[in-house]
């Protein structure tokens, strides 16, 4: 029998804010934490702004080990760690334990391991000062580096797992996480996603000339999805935690219950049908959209918010499209639509995380975050969907359902349902 799973517990650590009480306020109220960065035109790349959290690395002392903080240099672990260890307190469960959590397990995502401490190897290695790296390296440079610390810091017993989807990579952990609860493979799975664009990264989107180049000087306004004036995205950091549980356990323990996931799909286009490395096949796409619903136990007609992809580039009038498609619903009739991408950029492994935590606070607070830089709307979107559907001001509503989904270089699919909790 399949269990109801729920969210307990959230953290974050975004480019406009770290902690739930001010991303919340951010996103209320259209803040971007999108800026310009000296060092990128010091480096000459096209693009010199990026959305980048105001991380204070001393405050990860207030999770981990004097012992386990020294020598601590991949700023993904160190996004991860604070947003997952802010999830997991936000849940009302204490860090320590001296036996493992046997009912609680870990999926993790991000998209490349930390280059910082690659970059630490590297240069070491070449002056041949291999014998001066110390034991740690390793463990940052790892790709799961991430979930190991989260996951060795609270004593995580079950499944610990590092996934990796280039952009749909933290929706597809959460999906992940759900599975496992609903099956009864766990009790409780602290899920999500963490990335770190620093410069080799961003180096290698602005030679691909993606990126949005012509708002250096006013950073704000650089992330302008479904916007005829969009010039690429805008690179952004940061990460997303949840804790998701199995819903008599949560009621149980008299857990404090956010929302609740009602399911979700994922999968790939292959690369056929003009999907590509890095463009999508629209039918993989629709075909996602079409089995989370069904997975999900909804009609197209219930999505009352579409937390979108939409990253500020071409695809966001193929996304459009495809929604339309899947739904089968245009003009006054399509949903509500935001891009949360406008305001912090696109934190590629991090954004569907970042991104579910933000839909989930619509749904508990009941408001519709704005597409902020949506003042040139694209004709080939607005043809399609009222512009009433796609708010410039934070509007105060009822939000029961939200299908927020994300779509990754690879032709990979994600598309998570979340609901109102209902006892």
């Amino acid at each position: 029998m399949s269990k109801r799973v729920v969210v307990t517990g959230m953290g974050v650590v975004a480019p406009n804010g770290i902690g739930i009480p001010a991303f919340l306020h951010a996103i209320q109220n259209g803040i971007s934490g999108i800026k310009f960065m000296p060092r990128y035109q010091e480096l000459n790349f096209s693009c010199q702004v990026a959305g980048m959290p105001a991380f204070n690395w001393e405050s990860l002392k207030n999770y981990i080990s004097e012992v386990t903080y020294h020598g601590l240099k991949g700023t993904n672990i160190g996004y991860g760690l604070a947003a997952a260890m802010d999830a997991w307190a936000d849940s009302g469960m204490g860090y320590e334990t001296d036996e493992p959590r046997w009912e609680t397990g870990c999926i993790f995502g991000n998209s490349i391991a930390d280059t910082e401490a690659m970059k630490n190897v590297i240069s070491r290695v070449d002056n041949k000062e291999a014998k001066k790296l110390g034991s740690r390296v390793v463990e940052q440079a790892m790709n799961s580096g991430v979930t190991s610390y989260i996951a060795g810091r609270l004593g995580l017993g079950n499944k610990v797992i590092t996934n990796s989807a280039a952009c749909a990579t933290g929706t597809q952990a959460i999906l992940m996480g759900y599975e496992y609860v609903k099956h009864g493979y766990a009790k409780r799975m602290l899920v999500g996603s963490a990335e770190h664009v620093d410069t080799y990264v961003y180096g290698a989107f602005d030679s691909m000339r993606v990126l949005s180049r012509k708002f250096n000087d006013h950073p704000e306004k650089a992330s302008r999805p479904m916007s005829i004036t969009a010039g690429g995205f805008v690179p952004g950091s940061g990460a997303g935690a949840l804790v998701l549980e199995d819903l008599d356990f949560a009621l149980e323990r008299g857990a404090h219950i956010y929302a609740e996931v009602l399911g979700g799909s994922t999968n790939s286009g292959g690369q056929r049908q003009g999907g590509t490395m890095t463009a999508a096949n629209v039918t993989g796409v629709k075909r996602c959209i079409d089995e989370a619903m069904v997975n999900s136990k909804i009609t197209a007609d219930q999505i009352d918010l579409i937390s979108g992809h939409l990253t500020a580039t071409n695809a966001d009038r193929q996304e459009i499209q495809t929604w339309s498609r899947a739904l089968d619903r245009t003009g006054d009739n399509f949903p509500l639509t935001n891009s949360l991408k406008s305001m912090i950029g696109h934190s590629l492994s991090a954004a569907g995380s970042i991104e579910t935590v933000a839909s989930i606070l619509q749904i508990v607070h009941g408001f519709v975050h704005p597409n902020i830089n949506f003042e040139d709307p694209n004709p080939e979107i607005t043809n399609l969907v009222s512009l009433d559907k796609l708010p410039v001001k934070m509007i105060k509503k009822e939000v029961n359902i939200v299908a927020k989904a994300n779509f990754g270089f690879g032709d990979v699919n994600a598309c998570l349902i979340l609901s109102k909790y209902e006892k």
